[in-house]
């Protein structure tokens, strides 16, 4: 089952059993999802729906750290509840360790010795870990073992 197939089904289940937050949430992720289908005037597949949710779980942490931040945890709380709900579509995430190891196997690969590398090891990075891991994160941890 396709992922949007996933989201409507659970839409579904969430109407029946009257879980509005989980609804919302749902709703929202479709209604994203259909808004890029519009925009690219394409039809996304699985990674591109990916992209999306984790486009979303982005924006919301951003939000709740705004939120606890601005000392509104009621807020925040409303933000981790979302994401929580998001992350259910996404895959499982990567450990610290598995993110080090496929850094250093794309390094190898790469050949690569210096910062002028980092284009080239996160662009064989990014297909592999997307989804799994926030980018951003690998790309620091990247960026400090070409440092080394």
């Amino acid at each position: 089952m396709s992922l949007k197939d996933q989201l409507q089904d659970d839409m579904k289940s969430a109407m029946r059993a009257r879980d509005k937050e989980r609804l919302t949430v749902i709703r929202m992720a479709l209604a994203a999802v259909k808004q890029r289908e519009i925009d690219d005037a394409t039809v996304l597949d699985e990674p591109q729906v990916l992209a999306v949710i984790e486009k979303m779980v982005k924006q919301r942490r951003d939000a709740e750290t705004q939120y606890q931040d601005a000392d509104r945890p009621e807020l925040a709380d409303a933000e981790a509840a979302e994401i929580a709900v998001l992350e259910h579509y996404l895959p499982a995430q990567l450990s610290d360790a598995e993110i080090d190891t496929m850094i250093d196997s794309a390094i190898s690969e790469a050949g690569a010795t210096s910062m002028k590398d980092m284009g080239q090891v996160m662009g064989q990075l990014k297909p592999k870990i997307q989804g799994q891991a926030d980018m951003a994160v690998v790309s620091q941890r990247l960026k400090t073992k070409l440092q080394a």
